[in-house]
């Protein structure tokens, strides 16, 4: 069976993967097999996620009916109900659903009674609490087909530590990154010195390390040095894999979706009080306005570089009228030129302007000119994919040490 669970954290606490990992322990207290664990994140732009909007699937073996009842048992215990927003969804299901569902959910929106008709339909177990959205996380995560998938170990904390200074050594992170990376990843960001996989948040989560399969997660996860933790769990994601990205087209894009768009630079990029730099792209009569924020660090760094007609994919969410960068392809770069007046060939004197629309003149013997004299603009950006650091990437975005997109 399947067993799908969501929306059972808050900001003021609990993790939906810790209840999962919880959810594994019992169920084979109970006799059962676990076939595999699985981390789901969906749609990043949805407006009324608790952080990450991940979801959790156990590929179980055992009797469906017990399975459901502990794994509701254990919603009701450990479940923030006191948080409007929380409003969990429990899926028990013996045939995986249509995964279209989830390829829906991971790029666009769903319903609740999408997920109803579809769970009715496969004849499954399940429980919506409160308003029921959890339904569509826990249907999507046991709907999920993974056609690309890396791994991620979450270390808990125990209990009587939640809400308390995590205690994590910040050297063995760094250690752990450079003699894994790059089969691990987000562990640290090396450029901007900070540890990126400690989470600040009132949660039950130590740490966590991603990476391409469980070995080599395990592998830098033993190099951590930190407090005593509870339990751990290593999980099946599709974090790092592009999964919430589609092929979009200039002026056909929807908001709270996230697109690759192709386009030629309109004009010079231009930061703002914060540190935003924002640019525009078109494409025919459309045009599209680009924004990398302030938490990017580092790439902004790139994208002030970009000159017009420079042909560029970006990759981003559309939100508010712009695509928030992830990540950027410069596909061709314009060869910009400078102008100044030319020289005067008998004086071997810079000319000065005659007047507007009349070229030039030189005050010493009077020659004119009517054309300046170009020079071609020397550039140290080079063609190739770009990204945000560590400490900004999202979870689905994949970083380019896994290989360059193929988009």
């Amino acid at each position: 069976m399947l067993i799908g669970i969501d929306d059972t954290d808050s900001p003021q606490g609990m993790c939906t993967t810790y209840l999962g990992a919880v959810l594994a322990r019992r169920l084979i207290h109970e006799g059962m097999r676990i076939h595999e664990a699985r981390l789901v994140r969906l749609n990043p732009n949805v407006t009324f996620k608790t952080r990450g909007n991940a979801a959790i699937a156990l590929d179980v073996a055992g009797d469906s009916d017990h399975a459901f009842a502990i794994a509701c048992a254990i919603v009701e215990e450990l479940a923030d109900f006191s948080c409007e927003n929380t409003n969990p969804g429990v899926v028990v299901v013996d045939t995986r659903p249509d995964p279209a569902f989830y390829t829906k959910a991971v790029t666009d929106f769903c319903r609740i009674d999408e997920a109803i008709e579809l769970l009715r339909a496969a004849g499954a177990l399940y429980h919506g609490y409160k308003n029921k959205r959890g339904l569509i996380g826990a249907t999507a995560a046991v709907a999920s087909v993974l056609e690309d998938r890396t791994s991620e170990i979450l270390v808990y904390r125990q209990t009587e530590h939640w809400g308390t200074p995590r205690e994590v050594d910040r050297q063995s992170l760094f250690d752990a990154e450079k003699a894994t990376f790059p089969h691990t990843w987000d562990t640290v960001d090396t450029a901007n010195d900070v540890v990126v996989c400690v989470p600040h948040t009132p949660d039950p989560v130590l740490f966590g390390i991603r990476g391409e399969n469980p070995s080599w997660v395990m592998v830098a996860r033993q190099m951590v040095q930190s407090e005593k933790p509870g339990i751990e769990q290593i999980w099946v994601t599709n974090q790092g894999t592009d999964a919430h990205i589609l092929a979009g087209r200039i002026g056909e894009i929807l908001e709270g979706l996230s697109y690759r768009v192709q386009g030629v630079v309109v004009e010079a990029p231009s930061t703002t009080k914060g540190g935003h730099v924002s640019f525009t792209i078109s494409e025919g009569d459309h045009s599209l306005w680009c924004m990398a924020y302030e938490p990017t660090k580092n790439f902004r760094q790139i994208v002030r570089q970009l000159v017009p007609d420079d042909v560029v994919i970006v990759v981003g969410s559309f939100k508010k009228g712009s695509i928030n960068l992830e990540k950027i392809k410069i596909v061709e770069l314009a060869t910009p030129v400078s102008s100044r007046p030319p020289i005067c060939p008998p004086c071997n004197k810079r000319m000065t302007s005659d007047g507007t629309g009349k070229g030039w003149k030189c005050k010493k013997c009077g020659i004119h000119a009517k054309e300046p004299e170009l020079q071609k603009i020397s550039r140290t950006l080079k063609p190739g994919w770009f990204e945000v650091p560590p400490t900004a990437r999202r979870h689905l975005a994949k970083p380019l040490c896994r290989g360059e997109p193929d988009f």
